[in-house]
Parts: structure tokens; C-alpha cells; sequence
């Protein structure tokens, strides 16, 4: 893997570009499913193909800084493109009568279960104790290496 190229590109025609990146993949995937008669995949087959393309330019090339900072911009700017989504899935939820109960209990148990776990392994990642660990060696060498 090769370092970050730095490159001259102004912020915002790296910005323009990644989102040309994100389309031309995207709008690919569209035409290769539609001709494979799969629609349905075009965001999986498009989300795939952006992840081995990135992978193998990490790999040839090396990311370049002005890839990193747009998307780095776009993913924290993106959050408004949920409000749709979480609005249509609020409406929903209340046409459920009778069921709206069971439906949230169960979006809170199975939210909140998984989190309080991530929560007490990051705890104990977060205060793991390394004087203890410094003290004690716990590779075993070779008779040779010693």
C-alpha cells in the first residue's frame, strides 16, 4: 500500500469529482443490472463495485487527499438525505395500530441490547489497565532467539 498522494485540487472540484465517481458507478450499475434483468441489485451491485474500485486504486495508486476530504465532507453533509426516509418510516409506524407497541419495543430492545454491550467492551477497552500488561511476557521464544 502506498501513501496518500497530496495533490493540488481545490476543495471543491474534488468535491465535484467524487460525487461525478459516485454517479458514474452508480448509473453503471444501473445499466449493467437492467441489462442483466436484476434492477432491484443496481444499488448493491453500484455499492460493490464502488467498494473494488476504491480497494483496487488504494492498492495500484494510493487514495488521493482530495477523494479523502470530499467524502470525508459529503458523509458529514449526508445526514439530511435520511430525513426522508426517517419521516416515510415515522408515517408508517403510526398506520400500524395496534401492532405500533410491539413494532417500537421491539426497535428499542434491539437497539438498546447491542449498544449497552458495544458500551461495556468499549469501557473495558477504553480503561484496560497496560502497566499490568508491560511486566509480563507472554510470547514464547525459541530456544534459538535467546
Amino acid at each position: 500500500m502506498q501513501p496518500t498522494p497530496s495533490s493540488g485540487i481545490s476543495p471543491w472540484l474534488g468535491l465535484v469529482l467524487t460525487l461525478a465517481l459516485v454517479i458514474i458507478v452508480r448509473e453503471a450499475a444501473v445499466v449493467i443490472c437492467q441489462w442483466a434483468g436484476i434492477e432491484k441489485a443496481a444499488n448493491i451491485v453500484g455499492l460493490l463495485a464502488m467498494f473494488f474500485i476504491l480497494i483496487a486504486w488504494r492498492l495500484i495508486k494510493g487514495i488521493p487527499n482530495w477523494l479523502t476530504q470530499s467524502s470525508n465532507t459529503l458523509l458529514v453533509d449526508s445526514g439530511f438525505a435520511f430525513l426522508p426516509v426517517s419521516a416515510g418510516a415515522g408515517i408508517l409506524l403510526f398506520n400500524l395500530g395496534d401492532e405500533l407497541w410491539g413494532v417500537m419495543a421491539t426497535m428499542l430492545i434491539s437497539t438498546l441490547i447491542p449498544l449497552w454491550g458495544l458500551a461495556i467492551l468499549a469501557n473495558r477497552w477504553l480503561n484496560h489497565d497496560t502497566d499490568a500488561d508491560i511486566g509480563s511476557d507472554t510470547t514464547t521464544k525459541h530456544p534459538d532467539q535467546l
